[in-house]
């Protein structure tokens, strides 16, 4: 167990594979002369918490990390989700369970900032605590509509920025006045949650709603979310990439 949110035990791990519809070989779409997941791997390794191991789907994803000087593992080419590629890259690079916490960072957040994954640890410290996400204000109205936008409906702590998540969904909710918050898909699990999440058969709510998180609430499993101040741009279409071109230009 951590002792305070400052000291983790944490490895972080980045899954990713090539297969995308709307944007081909995404994880090696170019940025300035440099793979897409490459980025990702140095905003991860930038937040200084730990080892960063990229659990990679396909070799040509392995071959640009190593080329970058990373540490790339290969894992099954079929797993359901980027969930069950991190558990088996958890197994295969720490088989003693050195590292009570891992960290899983999507692969296509090019732009991320590595202090938000940092900041992800921070409701672990509270032992109580299973999993621990982000979430950023919606500031743009339409975003409050749009089923792409997953909101978390939190109870917060009276000191704010840290709060529990009572649920996830697509749709405006909570209703009536006030904030709404964008989910942001990073997580930071304690080693033994994500055991369990990974073994757990999927759920109604997560069925029903395409998120993989309430498969954890449904089983009674805390998690705890932290604000931050901007949402990091998610790479799914070719508009997508020349935005990422434009921000990480220079």
């Amino acid at each position: 167990m951590i002792s305070n949110a400052n000291s983790p035990n944490a490895l972080v791990v980045i899954p990713s594979r090539l297969a995308a519809t709307r944007l081909p070989n995404k994880p090696l779409a170019d940025i300035h002369g440099t793979p897409m997941i490459v980025h990702v791997w140095r905003r991860a390794m930038e937040a200084g918490i730990g080892p960063v191991v990229v659990a990679c789907g396909d070799r040509p994803i392995l071959e640009a990390i190593e080329a970058a000087g990373g540490t790339a593992i290969m894992t099954a080419p079929d797993h359901p989700s980027g969930s069950d590629r991190v558990w088996e890259a958890v197994r295969t690079v720490d088989p003693d369970g050195r590292h009570d916490i891992i960290v899983n960072v999507q692969g296509d957040m090019p732009t991320l900032d590595g202090a938000f994954i940092r900041k992800a640890l921070d409701p672990l410290a509270d032992p109580a605590v299973d999993i621990s996400t982000l979430v950023c204000e919606i500031v743009e109205p339409s975003e409050r509509e749009r089923p792409s936008v997953v909101k978390a409906v939190v109870a917060w702590r009276p000191e704010g920025g840290v709060g529990r998540a009572l649920y996830f969904s697509r749709a405006t909710v909570p209703t009536g006045p006030g904030p709404l918050y964008h989910h942001l898909g990073l997580y930071a699990y304690r080693r033994s949650a994500l055991r369990r999440f990974v073994g757990l058969a999927p759920a109604p709510l997560e069925l029903r709603e395409k998120l993989e998180q309430l498969r954890a609430l449904e089983a009674g499993m805390r998690i705890d979310v932290v604000e931050v101040a901007t949402v990091p741009l998610n790479l799914d279409t070719p508009e997508d990439l020349e935005q990422a071109r434009k921000m990480l230009k220079g």
